[in-house]
């Protein structure tokens, strides 16, 4: 289990769900983790749980929509583990409404996080792989089957997601001749963003993701992480420029 055996990944709203999920597994695989989250106590857990399992991990807390947590996560990685690899623009949140209803926080707030994180964290950890001859860097963008179809509810959402995947064909197009590779990963799974709906909705929405797939279930955080594993690794050095759905069947034509 070493497909990431000398690697150094940044991984952004690690604390909880599918972001906790990818670091458990990345680390399993041999990476040293910079485990992101604006809060403290969940970043710390999970840089506990991957040493408890003799991995190498460290925590960097603040949001991603400040330039300042993008440096900091960057210094993080060189001072912990003396450079870095790979980087997850995984965090995220939500603030639904209805289009007519939304306001300009809400839809401000998506963006921030969403968009500005995401252009951000890049910038820094692009900048330091260029100026520091890094190979075989990665990118790797979490967009939404929400970015793909659009979601009632979810104009906000949807946008930003969206907008996700033009920053990943952007951004492999302009990155490609450093030997970075940027793609993003499309997941219906199960997020800490998801847990929280209340209990009625949240099996409603479960239950409508499993009828839509054939494989008639929603995803787990352990069904995602290898794909990311694999495109954090030295291995995909031919693929970039990618939107990989990991969605059981959803969006067949």
């Amino acid at each position: 289990m070493d497909r990431l055996k000398d690697r150094v990944v940044i991984i952004t709203g690690a604390g909880a769900g599918l972001g906790k999920g990818y670091a458990i597994a990345m680390a399993k695989e041999g990476a040293a983790i910079v485990v992101n989250d604006f809060v403290a106590d969940l970043a710390n857990g999970v840089v506990d749980e991957i040493k408890a399992m003799n991995g190498k991990a460290a925590a960097c807390i603040g949001g991603v929509g400040a330039k300042e947590t993008a440096d900091n996560l960057v210094a993080t990685a060189v001072k912990e583990f003396g450079t870095v690899h790979a980087l997850i623009n995984n965090a995220g949140i939500t603030r639904d409404n209805l289009l007519v209803r939304m306001t300009e926080q809400q839809w401000d707030d998506i963006m921030t996080v969403h968009l500005r994180g995401a252009f951000l964290n890049t910038q820094a950890v692009v900048k330091y792989i260029i100026e520091n001859k890094v190979a075989k860097g990665r990118i790797i963008n979490i967009t939404s089957p929400a970015g793909l179809y659009g979601n009632i509810g979810q104009a906000n959402y949807s946008t930003a997601k969206a907008g996700i995947i033009g920053l990943t064909k952007s951004n492999s197009r302009e990155l490609a001749r450093y030997g970075i590779c940027v793609n993003a990963i499309s997941p219906a799974a199960k997020t800490a963003m998801t847990e929280a709906i209340p209990e009625k909705p949240r099996q409603m929405l479960y239950d409508k993701f499993a009828k839509e797939s054939t494989i008639q279930r929603m995803g787990e955080p352990e069904d995602v992480a290898p794909v990311l594993v694999f495109l954090a690794s030295e291995e995909s050095q031919y693929i970039t420029g990618q939107i990989v759905a990991v969605a059981g069947s959803i969006g067949i034509m």
